[in-house]
């Protein structure tokens, strides 16, 4: 067999094994979703009756940003546009065509982080996910794949690297280089982009993002975001936005694809 030949057959045999794996993983988050599905029935029917018998305590699922934290773009001024989202990557989102913010580092799989654990399998009781899009100086920074993901195994594709495996899988973690973050938790809870960055191990403040210094200016689903960024609530489909430096860029905004 030529080298150009064996180059192709071992990307084809390459191709299956991650199809085979992503098929795999979704049929255990299915199984997963029923077995969340039915937990989740039977708390419904204890509120229920908590209902019938004096009142429901009725509690969202994600906090609600007080509205003294955010202001309207106008604010800022003039924004400059985003320019090219990037071409769409292994979960159908844009890729940005950037260099790393930094690399995708990961606690070791013992440590517990903000509450967080490492679990051997994803957890689906509370599923949703979030996208980030990070700005130094105007210019795009991608978020690494593999975040929360310790001894990330890494599978080629078509359309970018995909972290399908590893050694165990944080609360909040990374699939691809697409900026989605995925929360997937035993427990419901509102969970911050602080705790992400925890896990990330990187830091996160009103003057940095990661290793980049200075000012951080910080948009939540289109709007100014004037609290300290670590404070930011990865709410369902929440889009955010953060901004080193000058000159700031008008807020990106994704299409989810269905099942994120």
């Amino acid at each position: 067999m030529s080298a150009r030949k064996r180059q192709k057959h071992e990307a084809r045999v390459r191709r299956l094994e991650l199809e085979a794996a992503l098929r795999e993983r979704d049929r255990r988050k299915r199984r997963r979703n029923s077995i969340a599905a039915a937990a989740t029935a039977l708390v419904v029917l204890g509120g229920a009756a908590a209902a019938i018998g004096g009142g429901a305590n009725h509690t969202s699922q994600a906090a609600a940003v007080p509205p003294s934290e955010l202001a309207p773009l106008a604010s800022l001024g003039n924004l400059s546009p985003a320019g090219t989202p990037g071409v769409l990557g292994p979960e159908a989102v844009p890729v940005p065509d950037a260099p790393q913010l930094v690399d995708g580092g990961s606690p070791s799989a013992s440590s517990t982080i903000d509450g967080i654990r490492c679990e051997g399998a994803e957890q689906v009781l509370f599923h949703i996910h979030a996208h980030l899009t990070v700005f130094v100086n105007g210019a795009p920074r991608r978020i690494p794949h593999g975040i929360g993901i310790p001894g990330a195994q890494v599978s080629p594709t078509a359309v970018g690297p995909y972290v399908a495996a590893g050694s165990c899988f944080y609360w909040l973690h990374t699939h691809a280089a697409d900026g989605i973050i995925h929360i997937e938790s035993p427990v419901q809870r509102t969970y911050t982009l602080g705790n992400f960055f925890d896990v990330w191990r990187q830091g996160l403040g009103p003057t940095n993002v990661g290793p980049a210094t200075g000012p951080v200016t910080a948009f939540y689903n289109g709007l100014v975001f004037r609290g300290n960024p670590r404070d930011i609530p990865l709410t369902r489909h929440a889009q955010i936005q953060l901004e080193v430096g000058r000159p700031l860029i008008a807020p990106v905004r994704i299409s989810f694809p269905a099942g994120l």
